[in-house]
């Protein structure tokens, strides 16, 4: 786990990995499944670092309701009530991880994985666009500021 914590230094680094992720053959997120979820769980941590780091704060090593995750989204969510937006992917990021490590159906397992990369990329993107554009997540992750904007977000993403 710190070696992917290593190598994500930015943004950038996490939404490549996340690609990486995608483009692997089901056969092959099937056989990884259960090192891929952590990692992933993992990951999306690391945005939560990011978004704290940002702030002046130190991430917590605390959990809650035994995950990281869980935790640093209370701490990141400290101040700022836009922040809650994102909770609800924080939580699906936790169910999708149980339902890899637990389960028995490949198809749900694949299934599950999927969905996991898309709710990880969700989070990163939702908190880097509110790194860029205060207010984000008032009212919802889709919020109108960044919908107006010209750049698109992988150039926001670059940026952060």
């Amino acid at each position: 786990m710190n070696d992917v914590k290593e190598k994500i230094r930015n943004f950038d680094d996490l939404l490549t990995r996340l690609d990486e992720i995608e483009e692997l053959d089901e056969e092959t997120l099937l056989a990884r499944a259960r090192d891929l979820a952590p990692e992933l769980l993992r990951l999306g941590e690391i945005t939560l670092h990011f978004w704290i780091i940002a702030r002046g704060g130190v991430p917590t090593k605390a959990k809650k309701e035994g995950f990281s995750i869980l935790a640093l989204h209370r701490q990141g969510a400290k101040g700022e009530p836009s922040f809650n937006a994102c909770r609800e992917s924080c939580r699906e990021t936790v169910y999708q991880y149980n339902v890899i490590m637990q389960g028995d159906d490949d198809g749900q397992i694949l299934r599950s994985l999927r969905l996991l990369v898309m709710v990880v990329r969700h989070l990163a993107l939702f908190i880097s666009g509110k790194l860029q554009v205060a207010g984000l997540g008032d009212f919802c992750c889709a919020s109108k500021p960044i919908r107006q904007k010209d750049k698109d977000m992988s150039e926001m993403v670059r940026q952060a």
